[in-house]
């Protein structure tokens, strides 16, 4: 008799795996893929500001050297 119940045991085992394998799972990595989307666009979004922010530091540092350089010029 207890052979019959760890067979049942084992039997009960493969089909809840199975029942996770088939059902939950892909709703796992279905949530996972929405999560890591939209971490991936938040990522994105920071580096295109970031380049930005560069670009803008750079434009500023090009017209500050212009002014230096007329206002030596013009002493």
């Amino acid at each position: 008799m207890k052979e019959a119940k760890s067979v049942w045991r084992v039997a009960l085992i493969i089909l809840m795996t199975l029942f996770v394998v088939i059902f939950v799972l892909p709703l796992v990595f279905k949530g996972l893929g929405l999560a890591f989307g939209i971490v991936g666009v938040l990522v994105g979004f920071l580096i295109w500001l970031v380049l930005k922010l560069i670009y803008l530091v750079v434009v500023a540092a090009i017209v500050y050297l212009l002014i230096v350089f007329l206002r030596a010029l013009l002493k």
